[in-house]
């Protein structure tokens, strides 16, 4: 048995699982916690991995390993190679305003969307190095070099053998990589930092970068959203949704999309082609949230969901309970709309909450569909997707076929599936493990179109957009 491991290096752990390279079949794993914080020293990263590889039975017989991390962080590196600062992760606001400066300054958002596929917003890394060089002079002028998460930890785990790598996919989370035309786009950097810096050198999606010091052959690796579409199997004309604490919803395609408001983002994916993904913020907290209001356990909730009737008798929650990102609205708030003497239940309120979340998500496969094409099934992941409510009512709400995986670490099984790509020259064709499949009947695809047009209409009356 030829074994690959993958780790996903994510904002709130690593996860790491040891494959069989023939059939993808997980005969180890193993995990460690990362600090709970926005801002964190990316040596606490290795400090994770190397706790969780204590036992040197987990990688004995590895033939090659590859990392999925978080994207967009900002690791700052000086000429020694060396840590300037801790790294400013996906989730830290702080540069919020330095976004919107660097729209401005480059001619607004359209331009963004054309230069490089993507707007820049808070997380994105061309945002934290205008961050860096506005708010603190000294250390950028230490830094000469930035990397992202994945790129830093696959340099450590290498033992600093190879020069820092990264892949298509985590830099055009950047904002100053040009996915189509393979290259970084300096000009930006320079706009952002006032003067160029040294980046990672961008790896072929199966090359080889180097060895660990036990001989181990690293793979590129990639950011966690191209890992778990990897991991997936994400196809065209198929879209991948993933609700979680947040939600996420992506495609494949041959070409590059520019969607110019930045609602989608134009990504590379971890294969050679692109990502296109929407990015919801409201996702299975709503659910723990109702079912706290209507003084239930999550169980509960979901049955009480059941038993009402698709469309929840008129009744619309719409889950910007922490403003929302798609579309971009981070001042709004949730709301409850239509309620009468005779739909105000907990059933209808329970069944709303979950018609809302996964509305909201279905809204961004519609923004996906206007720049990709026709979507005409949806793969469900994600925490939330355990819930017996949200498995039998998306299709209420999508109107195509779901299927619905079962519980698997996608990110860190994706890389895996890149690391055995590296060894044989051949993307391995592993399975997906289903949970379940669900075939929209008439009345899913009437209630679908229905919630899709009333939900719209709230929208547009509440929200303006």
């Amino acid at each position: 048995m030829t074994l690959v491991a993958g780790i996903d290096s994510s904002t709130q752990s690593v996860k790491i699982v040891v494959c069989d390279l023939e059939t993808g079949r997980v005969v180890r794993s193993a995990r460690a916690s990362h600090p709970d914080a926005t801002e964190v020293s990316a040596s606490a990263w290795l400090t994770a991995y190397q706790e969780a590889t204590a036992d040197p039975a987990l990688l004995d017989g590895v033939a090659a390993l590859a990392v999925g991390g978080q994207q967009h962080g900002m690791v700052t590196l000086d000429e020694g190679g060396d840590l300037v600062r801790d790294a400013l992760l996906w989730n830290d606001n702080r540069s919020a305003q330095d976004a919107r400066d660097l729209i401005a300054e480059l001619g607004g958002p359209a331009v963004w969307a054309d230069a490089v596929g993507s707007v820049p917003v808070a997380s994105m890394t061309v945002s934290k190095i205008r961050w860096l060089a506005r708010a603190e002079p000294e250390n950028a002028a230490r830094t000469t070099m930035v990397v992202l998460p994945h790129d830093w930890l696959s340099w450590q785990i290498g033992g600093r053998g190879f020069a820092p790598t990264t892949d298509r996919g985590d830099a055009s989370g950047t904002c100053y990589y040009d996915p189509t035309a393979d290259r970084y786009r300096n000009d930006l950097v320079q706009l952002a930092f006032g003067h160029d810096l040294e980046l990672p050198r961008v790896a072929a999606p199966s090359e080889v970068i180097g060895y660990t010091p036990s001989g181990i052959a690293v793979a590129p690796g990639t950011g966690d959203n191209m890992a778990g579409g990897l991991g997936l199997g994400v196809a065209s004309g198929a879209a991948v949704v993933s609700v979680g604490t947040s939600g996420t919803a992506f495609t494949k395609t041959s070409q590059q999309t520019h969607e110019p408001t930045g609602t989608v983002a134009g990504f590379a994916d971890a294969t050679g082609e692109f990502l296109p993904l929407v990015c919801t913020l409201n996702g299975a907290r709503n659910l723990v949230a109702t079912a706290h209001l209507l003084g239930v356990t999550l169980d509960e909730l979901s049955k009480l969901a059941l038993s009402a009737e698709p469309g929840s008798q008129g009744v619309t929650f719409i889950p910007y309970l922490e403003g929302e990102r798609t579309p971009p609205l981070p001042d709004a708030r949730g709301q409850l709309v239509g309620l009468t003497l005779s739909n105000m239940a907990p059933a209808n309120i329970a069944r709303a909450t979950v018609e809302g979340v996964l509305w909201s998500l279905a809204y961004g496969v519609e923004v996906l569909r206007e720049q990709t094409g026709e979507i005409s099934s949806i793969t469900l992941t994600g925490g939330a997707s355990q819930s017996e409510a949200v498995r039998q009512i998306a299709t209420a709400v999508f109107g195509v076929p779901i299927v619905v995986t079962d519980t698997f670490e996608s990110v860190a099984v994706g890389a895996a599936r890149q690391a055995a790509w590296v060894l044989t020259g051949a993307l391995p064709d592993w399975p997906v493990p289903v949970l379940s499949q669900h075939e929209p009947t008439a009345a899913d695809q009437r209630a679908a179109s229905e919630i899709m047009e009333r939900y719209n209409s709230v929208l547009a009356a509440h929200f303006g957009a």
